[in-house]
């Protein structure tokens, strides 16, 4: 029996796969069990944010799992001090609690704002809005909280109390920001949405509506934040900071990391008892964090990203099959002419490529890390597909 039959046999089949298996990795290649070499362009859906196996990041990983491993929250550890201490001190945050994934991010995000609204105001005044084409996690709740029809199915019944304003419509969020409302929850870029940008008219009226309410702006940056958008966070390319951000994916590098960020307002929300996680914090996920987090603070890093952004756009744009390129940084949707963004990826996957689609289109999220080099040799073969 093979690894895709075994592997079939005993995994549920709750996701799609493509019939690759990933047997290493390094920098921005994989290599399969039979040594067939890939270029990434994907880094597990914008999670191997310094590409496979970078060598600083294994180096404080491999020590971490040295010293411990694991220590219950009713401890303390020195890395997740550290990791705390930098991640606020970047981000300019006051406090965070750690989990291991987006949608445990969000889920604690959304405790919060309820929390903070009822401590103030008391009950019925708990409705979270999110914005269609929205997605955050596969819980119940941040399901519930996903602004997309073809998600609400089959788990019935949904948690009420979330209310769906359509992305870029002031109008709309106008008539539905009434006094039930606690948060308005939003991505600066619509991951699984299709890569779409939100404006910035749209995003000033929900700060600006917000603040007068003292009703709080949840940012989901959990696959726009570590740097993938060529700022730490892509709320600075809007010059605004919500006062909740949940963060996961890139943060870690590859190991299961969330994060929830809050301003000082809200940081003193949760209390002994109320919200909890066993491995949130683990301290091999927090050394892993730490040496993410210092490579994008280095010299010149987070310009990089951009300057490799741009490489990328500039090419995709002379590219006769392309219609429109959305997205920030290196995070980037591909809207196609006449082609099928699933057909693309793979036919990509038997070339050599790893590529993703968001609905409709081509979606790129490659390591950090890659070169201009690595870039021009994936582009190469992504555009003699599209063209072809």
């Amino acid at each position: 029996m093979n690894t895709i039959e075994k592997f079939n046999k005993h995994v549920m089949q709750s996701y799609g796969r493509y019939p690759l298996v990933v047997q290493n990795g390094e920098g921005q290649h994989c290599t399969d069990e039979n040594g067939r070499t890939y270029i990434d362009f994907g880094s597990g859906i914008g999670t191997n944010s310094l590409g496979y196996c970078d060598e600083k990041w294994a180096d404080a990983v491999c020590a971490q799992v040295r010293k411990v491993q694991h220590t219950s929250n009713y401890y303390y550890t020195a890395v997740q001090a550290e990791f705390a201490e930098k991640l606020c001190n970047i981000s300019g945050y006051d406090s965070v609690f750690f989990c291991n994934s987006g949608a445990e991010a969000n889920e604690c995000a959304i405790k919060i704002a309820r929390k903070y609204s009822f401590d103030k105001y008391g009950k019925n005044r708990h409705n979270i809005i999110t914005l269609v084409n929205s997605f955050h996690g596969r819980t119940i709740a941040t399901l519930s909280a996903t602004g997309q029809d073809v998600f609400h199915n089959y788990f019935f019944p949904f948690l009420e109390g979330f209310v769906n304003v359509t992305a870029n419509d002031i109008d709309d969020l106008k008539s539905k920001l009434d006094d039930t409302v606690c948060a308005v929850m939003l991505e600066y870029v619509q991951g699984e949405g299709g890569v779409n940008v939100l404006n910035q008219e749209f995003v000033d009226t929900v700060y600006q509506l917000c603040a007068e309410k003292d009703v709080l702006v949840i940012a989901d940056e959990i696959q726009t934040g570590a740097g993938r958008t060529g700022k730490f966070l892509a709320g600075e390319h809007f010059g605004k900071k919500a006062d909740i951000t949940t963060m996961a994916k890139g943060i870690a590098g590859g190991i299961p990391m969330g994060a929830c960020l809050t301003n000082e307002k809200c940081s003193g929300v949760l209390t002994a008892g109320t919200h909890g996680s066993t491995f949130g914090g683990n301290p091999i996920a927090c050394a892993g964090g730490l040496a993410v987090a210092e490579r994008l603070e280095s010299d010149g890093f987070l310009e990089s990203v951009a300057e490799k952004a741009e490489i990328l756009r500039k090419r995709l744009s002379e590219c006769s099959e392309v219609k429109s390129i959305s997205g920030l940084g290196l995070m980037i949707g591909i809207e196609l002419k006449t082609k099928n963004a699933g057909d693309v990826v793979k036919k990509a996957l038997d070339r050599g490529l790893l590529l993703l689609t968001a609905k409709t289109k081509v979606r790129l999220l490659p390591p950090l890390t890659i070169s201009s080099g690595e870039i021009g040799d994936g582009l190469e073969i992504l555009i003699d597909i599209l063209e072809e």
